[in-house]
């Protein structure tokens, strides 16, 4: 198996999830646990080192052992400042670090091969990964050298992170839907509703 110490994993955990109805969704728990804690459990073996991307006071996510990096320049910015933020923390804190591989932090099912796969598609660029027709360009695999591009996209307030990986030519690598009991499950199921929570809870009972 390759070597992934040259890969941080980045849980982008910065949004103020207004659809949910505030608080930290991630938080919320399915089939008792965290959502956070289906992310990292999923996440951590496939990279070398693992923080977490927020806003706010880092103590209320204490409890999960990562690192964590406060988006403090401009987290109203949205993943991108969180992106750079995390790229500045690896060149200060990690300098063995060359990638960056993001996910949300509200995807409970993420796939265990997500990295390998990126990793083995992108051609020394940018791969994102796409399911069911739809890209998810927050969950993909950026090299440091993107750096001045995420830094210009921001300053020019060119915020859309698709966009970005548009300009840089990112290969997109396409996930399989998985089935659980007769249901397709979405590998990049996003709970970003209370009704997203109660079908996410749903599903990974049939999943089992």
């Amino acid at each position: 198996m390759p070597s992934t110490d040259h890969i941080l994993g980045v849980i982008l955990a910065g949004g103020r999830s207004r659809r949910f109805g505030g608080g930290d969704k991630t938080l919320a728990e399915i089939d008792g646990q965290s959502i956070l804690t289906r992310v990292i459990s999923r996440f951590r073996p496939q990279v070398g080192r693992l923080a977490l991307s927020i806003n706010g006071h880092a103590q209320r996510f204490a409890d999960f052992g990562v690192e964590t990096i406060i988006d403090g320049e401009s987290p109203e910015l949205g993943p991108l400042s969180g992106m750079l933020a995390a790229m500045d923390w690896a060149k200060a804190h990690a300098p063995n670090i060359t990638l960056i591989a993001t996910v949300s932090s509200d995807i409970p099912f993420l796939p265990g091969d997500l990295v390998a796969r990126l990793d083995a598609a992108r051609d020394g660029g940018v791969a994102i990964a796409e399911s069911a027709g739809r890209r998810h360009p927050t969950i993909g695999l950026w090299p440091l050298t993107t750096r001045p591009d995420v830094a210009n996209a921001l300053a020019r307030q060119a915020l859309s992170v698709n966009r970005l990986a548009a300009d840089l030519d990112a290969v997109a690598v396409t996930f399989p839907m998985r089935d659980s009991e007769g249901d397709e499950i979405d590998p990049f199921f996003n709970v970003n509703t209370r009704d997203d929570l109660d079908a996410a809870r749903v599903l990974a009972q049939k999943k089992g």
